[in-house]
């Protein structure tokens, strides 16, 4: 039976409707976003497409378990299924199911993340030029994520300072990282070019970018602003996911991530290395150089040390800097 007449009594897609309004009037991420709407769909078509209110803790754990066994997905995914569950029940539904809060998370395994050495980063950086090449430097050089590199804007950069501000990053939360002197006349270059094509834009008529919350509507014109622009971006203009607006939008995170594992094999360096990686070494690499660790809990912008801590095992070399008794022979 199709989706659309069985997820509520007049017309399917009501229901995911309203999940998406949901997220959105609790100001989700567009990743969330995506990713919620994913699990509640898998959800309901594992069950036939029965409506939520006749499930309970049996259908939710089935589909948990389902995902766990047959779809043999992480400890950190299956938690993530969960969530999208309980916002579902809880925030859309408005439902209040104890039996909801009674379902076993999955116990994430506790992994030391990978870190390059300072040769290898170097020796990968040396494999990436042009715009990537700069992207991966800025990743190393700040400790900012990936899509906090992506949606970075013009406004944010303060070169007399020396400063980046990470607007709303994980957790929603705002924060300050240095802007690495090696990376300011790069920068400025690059922000020239962009400079000459957002003023391309302006005179097409296509200036505009996403500008988050309401400000489009308490700023008319702050979109096509040069502060406002994103300091990488597409080629072309792109299908705005929520409005559907064709418009510049900041670059695919995905481009990165190729230009990255290309630099990671032309380095032959042997460790899964991602864009994430980088700012696992970045952290590493200030706390070997015996920076404080609630300096570097602040750049990275955890909200808790202990997150932070995770990094600390480079300074324990080799069984908490225990001497091997073979090296005494």
């Amino acid at each position: 039976m199709p989706e659309s007449t069985q997820l509520d009594g007049t017309g399917a897609p009501r229901l995911l409707d309203v999940l998406r309004d949901t997220l959105r009037l609790k100001h989700y991420s567009l990743r969330t976003e995506q990713q919620y709407l994913h699990w509640v769909r898998r959800f309901l078509r594992f069950h036939q497409l029965r409506h939520p209110r006749e499930m309970g803790a049996a259908e939710v754990t089935a589909f948990l378990t389902h995902l766990a066994v047959d779809g043999n997905v992480s400890a950190s995914t299956q938690n993530q299924a969960l969530s999208a569950l309980l916002f579902l029940y809880r925030d859309v539904l408005q439902i209040a199911l104890p039996w909801l809060d009674e379902v076993v998370r999955a116990k994430p395994s506790k992994r030391l993340p990978v870190v390059l050495t300072r040769r290898e980063v170097a020796a990968m950086l040396a494999q990436a030029d042009g715009v990537y090449g700069l992207q991966l430097q800025l990743l190393y050089g700040t400790g900012m994520r990936l899509m906090e590199c992506m949606r970075l804007r013009v406004k944010d950069i303060d070169f007399e300072r020396r400063e980046i501000l990470v607007r709303d990053g994980k957790g929603a939360k705002d924060r300050v990282t240095m802007l690495p002197q090696s990376l300011v006349e790069p920068l400025q270059a690059h922000l020239l070019r962009r400079r000459t094509q957002h003023e391309e834009d302006t005179t097409a008529g296509r200036a505009d970018v996403y500008l988050p919350d309401a400000l489009a509507r308490k700023y008319p014109n702050a979109a096509a602003q040069w502060g406002w622009q994103y300091v990488f971006v597409t080629a072309g203009l792109v299908k705005d996911p929520r409005s559907g607006a064709l418009r510049r939008h900041h670059q695919d995170e995905k481009l990165l991530q190729r230009a990255m594992k290309r630099a990671v094999a032309a380095a032959k360096i042997a460790k899964p290395a991602t864009p994430h990686t980088l700012r696992h070494s970045f952290a590493t690499h200030l706390l070997e150089a015996g920076y404080d660790i609630r300096t570097v809990q602040e750049l990275l912008g955890h909200a808790d040390v202990s997150t932070t801590m995770i990094y600390t095992h480079v300074l324990n070399k080799g069984g908490r800097g225990v001497s091997s008794p073979l090296d005494g022979l």
